[in-house]
């Protein structure tokens, strides 16, 4: 939900125009970059309470610390609620005050790794001396909804009074969630269509490697990533696994008049954001959006659109693989070279692609349904997860070996899959393991997770 609207006014007549905004997105691979977007809990470390936005302690003392590291402030009215960077890289707040990281995309995992790791000791330096530490997990293991401060931003306040209409979980989603998301560009609509089914099918999987959410309310939930089932209640107009990726019309055409039908949340004018809730992309262009009869769309406001479209894979002008928990830096880097590996080299992504080429719509719907609660141990065609996930790590580590991108010790970017395959070898989530020192050295307590596993 990271991003800043704005007034830009180029008018969209016709549907055309959106299919050529994505479609001006191609980008021939010596240009191809690396994205990456973290997200993780503040707290203050004695109490373990989430951060308000102000005072002394608070997200806001964050970003204003973290200005002496040259990042830009962002305000909304009289809060600052993000920050930016002159290399493209932003800082932002999502609904419950969750810190998120956006970084510049980037041409290796080297470097990707280089800059979650300058950030990492960026945050450390400011919030260390304020007795604020942060919590990498999938969920929010404690607090309830009503714990949660609500960040000051205009667009969660319609967003917030919007979920409870679509899904149980929303409101959870929004305060109570963090993920890494890696984002890959696409040379053509043909290869776009390629990695997009080949990201979409895998992706389950690498949400069952990377469950890091056992915890609601302080105790095991009964699911290793809640926050993935959490996104199986929110609001299926707008998330989940789109099985049309897989039919022969998929292309930027397809996915324009799938977005032209999901429910707007608001639209950005003079400032102020406007409920549109529940009206459709396809009326705004009509101009019979109620509140704002006979003003017409214009490709900014499809721009914002596409950010609140919620597949588990989303296309802008790049795809964005978005299903995995939040985690320690070694899992940001594992990921950005998981789907750096799968999906910029071309035999590797064949090879992806022939691994799941026979899956069925309704096989990778029960993917999604039962990754978060079984993890590695779901099991899939006639084999388990672990199985699976064991096949498309050693597809990654290929397409990773074949690109030659080495670092100043001459090691090559699968350097960064060994965390993967060592939880993918021992059938073990990082879920798992939280949940054996709950029931042991933990005496069936989270609060240890805010010291031990905590930055």
């Amino acid at each position: 939900m990271s991003g800043k609207a704005t007034d830009r006014a180029e008018p969209v007549t016709d549907k055309r125009q959106l299919v050529e905004y994505l479609a001006s997105g191609c980008k021939p691979n010596n240009t191809w970059r690396i994205g990456c977007e973290e997200e993780r809990f503040a707290f203050i470390r004695e109490d373990h309470r989430p951060l308000p936005h102000g005072g002394a302690r608070s997200v806001q003392s964050i970003l204003e610390g973290l200005q002496r590291f040259g990042w830009q402030p962002v305000m909304e009215g009289v809060a600052l609620v993000a920050l930016a960077s002159t290399d493209g890289s932003a800082i932002s707040l999502e609904p419950g005050g969750q810190i998120e990281l956006s970084c510049q995309p980037l041409r290796t995992v080297h470097e990707i790794c280089r800059a979650v790791t300058e950030y990492h000791h960026q945050v450390r330096s400011v919030a260390g001396p304020l007795g604020i530490g942060f919590l990498a997990l999938g969920f929010q293991p404690l607090w309830q909804q009503e714990d949660i401060p609500w960040m000051p931003k205009a667009r969660y306040g319609i967003m917030g009074a919007y979920m409870p209409r679509v899904g149980r979980l929303g409101l959870d989603m929004m305060l109570r969630t963090c993920t890494i998301q890696i984002n890959l560009d696409y040379e053509s609509e043909a290869d776009m269509v390629r990695k997009y089914r080949a990201a979409l099918a895998l992706q389950p999987v690498a949400t069952a490697l990377l469950a890091n959410s056992p915890f609601v309310n302080g105790r095991p939930s009964g699911f290793l990533s809640y926050r993935s089932h959490v996104w199986t209640e929110t609001d299926n107009h707008r998330c989940g696994m789109i099985p049309f990726v897989f039919t022969p019309e998929m292309g930027f055409e397809r996915y324009v008049d799938y977005a032209l039908d999901v429910p707007l949340y608001y639209i950005y004018r003079n400032g102020t954001y406007i409920d549109t809730s529940g009206q459709s992309f396809r009326h705004f262009m009509a101009g019979r959006l109620a509140s704002q009869w006979g003003e017409g769309a214009t490709l900014t406001d499809w721009a914002n659109h596409l950010t609140t479209v919620f597949p588990e894979v989303r296309l802008k002008r790049f795809l964005e693989m978005r299903g995995v928990d939040a985690g320690p830096l070694a899992h940001v880097c594992a990921l950005s070279a998981l789907w750096s590996g799968l999906l910029y080299s071309s035999s590797a992504l064949d090879a992806a692609l022939a691994l799941t080429r026979h899956w069925t719509a309704e096989e990778r719907e029960r993917l999604r349904q039962d990754v978060p609660r079984f993890g590695l141990k779901t099991s899939f065609r006639g084999q388990t997860v672990r199985e699976v996930a064991l096949a498309m790590l050693d597809i990654a580590q290929g397409g990773l070996r074949s690109r030659q991108q080495r670092d100043e010790n001459g090691r090559d970017e699968s350097v960064y899959l060994e965390p993967l395959f060592a939880i993918a070898e021992s059938g073990r989530t990082p879920a798992d393991y939280l949940l054996d020192r709950y029931l042991g050295g933990w005496a069936r307590s989270v609060a240890p997770l805010f010291d031990e596993v905590a930055e």
